[in-house]
């Protein structure tokens, strides 16, 4: 079993992505033989979704403001909503849907348990940017599944997740802490690796680390950008 999860890693390298002033070309990337099979995409995906819930609910549980409670356990409700639309899928198939997470339960919980903050901001935070990050992964890979299950997974991981309900709230509070977005800024930063190494192990990939990297680094780009957008609609360097 993959032990990514186990312990915090050296500083993953990332794509460089080009200034923002300056327009970028898009790049689709046929990633048909590094998908995974179907079963573990959807096994993880599903298992990354309850994760996401749980850790909503965690904070959403925290937050002393009455006012950040309702977008905060909405957003919940959305990752809730989107583990069981995936949940069903596999039910559909005919596939046991505990059997499907199983492989990946140790894995995305060790993931989850670094990124915990230091208050439930940060918490808040993590889940923002993993949430983001992941579920553009995930609409990205579902272009390579068989038949019509690609285009139902992407409409779900695409569908409202409650995101602008998030950023509200930590708007908020970077505004009633002038110390606060500091703070967020570089534990956002911290994030960015973790969750593409997550990424990354949903792919079969060859081995051949330069041929690996040329396939992968549009796609990676494309989600730090993403990434970029998010950080910036907070007020946050990325």
């Amino acid at each position: 079993m993959s032990t990514w999860f186990i312990r915090r890693r050296p500083a993953v390298e990332l794509p460089r992505l080009t200034p923002r002033a300056r327009p970028v070309a898009t790049v689709r990337v046929d990633l048909h033989e590094a998908m995974p099979d179907l079963v573990p995409y959807l096994g993880q995906a599903a298992y990354l979704q309850l994760e996401q819930f749980e850790t909503l609910s965690r904070v959403a549980a925290e937050a002393e403001d009455l006012r950040a409670k309702e977008p905060i356990s909405a957003a919940a409700g959305h990752a809730l909503s989107k583990h069981q639309g995936i949940v069903a899928e596999l039910r559909r198939r005919g596939d046991d849907p505990a059997a499907a997470m199983q492989p990946f339960a140790a894995e995305i919980e060790g993931f989850s348990a670094l990124l915990v903050g230091a208050d439930w901001r940060e918490t808040l935070l993590s889940a923002l940017v993993t949430g983001g990050l992941l579920d553009d992964f995930f609409i990205r890979l579902a272009g390579g599944l068989p038949g019509d299950v690609g285009p139902r997974i992407a409409h779900l991981l695409g569908s409202e997740s409650g995101q602008e309900g998030v950023l509200e709230v930590l708007r908020a509070e970077i505004g009633a802490d002038p110390l606060l977005g500091s703070r967020l800024a570089m534990w956002g930063r911290r994030l960015v690796g973790d969750t593409l190494l997550v990424a990354r192990s949903a792919l079969h990939l060859s081995g051949n680390r330069a041929t690996d990297e040329e396939r992968i680094e549009p796609i990676f780009t494309e989600l730090i950008a993403a990434h970029t957008r998010r950080m910036d609609a907070l007020g946050l360097t990325a």
